[in-house]
């Protein structure tokens, strides 16, 4: 049996959300299996609410270096992986991108040559590369001119490996989103015979203990329970407080429900929200109506003692707070001191002109 408190203890304790850690970026990055990155910048605050010492130079370098790369892989979502992750996760994930490009554009490649659409769109973008959606859009245009420009971005999107090439989202940098084949840009081709059971067993890590249908949430893929089926001797198997079973790897951290778990400001975006099927370990239902927006926005959302009890915007100098219900006065000082380290990282020697503001209702 396991306790939702306990089940939040041992999520945060994998997610590095317990304490702050002193660990290299890029191996944070790699035991996350990654950091949703729809927006350009919230990796960064991801990997400084983790992280002891952190400093967003040293991310913006490993995207400028080719380490880590940014695209789209679980859910459909961008991602910021490792360059060996995206390499391997690529080719795993590609039955739910390939079912997603069937549903939604189908019928309008339906007098396609879809093999050739790729071939032309690989050579596209090794020849003229890197190039912006529109660009590559208008360019395959003109091969294939009864398709839409949506649908061939789409399709290229959905079946070829693209990485989001910098300076977009360097830290302190602006471009547009500009697109290159992985291969291409690391020089390496995809790996041969990437491992669903390895892909399983590292979620758990990161995100467990877990159901099956937590592993299928996270991953956007279906019928992984035949995976996990031969891994099932192997694993310890809990029960949560409604009869589910959990499945987590015997060795992996367990914390009591009682460990303190600090106030965290967690990015926009982040994956300890939108990596399981229940969420309800670290963010009710009614507050999750709360954070994700109707238009598919992501909050930054305020931890107090392990719990999403509220969420945080930042306007250049400001962070605004707002509790989802009253906090105590010793809450309030632990989230304006973790708000003024936040601005210190995003705007260091500025300390004059930082204001955090927590506006309750």
């Amino acid at each position: 049996m396991i306790t939702r408190r306990e089940l939040n203890r041992a999520t945060l304790a994998r997610q590095l959300l317990l304490r702050r850690h002193a660990m290299p970026a890029l191996q944070a990055v790699e035991h996350l299996v990654g950091l949703q990155a729809q927006a350009p910048f919230p990796p960064y605050f991801g990997l400084w609410s983790r992280l002891e010492g952190f400093g967003p130079e040293e991310l913006a370098r490993l995207l400028v270096e080719r380490d880590v790369v940014r695209m789209v892989l679980m859910r459909g979502t961008v991602h910021l992986v490792s360059a060996a992750d995206g390499l391997a996760l690529r080719p795993l994930v590609q039955p739910m991108l390939t079912k997603f490009l069937t549903a939604a554009h189908g019928p309008r490649l339906r007098d396609v040559d879809v093999e050739e659409l790729v071939k032309v769109g690989r050579e596209t973008l090794d020849q003229a590369g890197p190039l912006t959606a529109a660009k590559l859009a208008a360019q395959l245009a003109e091969h294939f001119p009864a398709v839409g420009a949506d649908t061939l971005a789409q399709a290229m999107r959905c079946l070829v490996p693209l990485v989001q090439v910098p300076p977009r989202a360097v830290w302190g940098k602006a471009g547009q989103t500009a697109y290159a084949t992985i291969e291409t840009w690391l020089g390496r081709e995809q790996h041969p015979a990437p491992s669903p059971e390895t892909m399983v067993l590292r979620y758990l890590a990161a995100f467990g203990p877990a159901t099956v249908a937590d592993v299928q949430a996270w991953s956007g893929l279906t019928g992984l329970r035949e995976i996990v089926e031969p891994l099932r001797p192997s694993l310890l198997r809990l029960r949560d407080e409604n009869g589910r079973e959990l499945l987590d790897l015997p060795e992996a951290p367990r914390p009591d429900a009682d460990e303190p778990a600090p106030v965290r400001l967690v990015a926009p975006f982040d994956n300890v929200l939108l990596s399981h099927a229940d969420r309800t370990r670290v963010i009710s239902d009614e507050h999750r109506r709360r954070v994700i927006t109707v238009n598919g926005q992501v909050l930054g959302t305020v931890l107090v003692d392990g719990f999403v009890r509220g969420v945080w915007r930042r306007d250049k100098h400001v962070v605004t707070v707002e509790p989802f219900a009253p906090l105590t006065a010793g809450q309030v000082e632990e989230v304006r001191a973790e708000a003024l380290a936040l601005l210190a990282f995003a705007e260091p020697g500025r300390s004059a002109v930082h204001e955090v503001r927590v506006v309750e209702g």
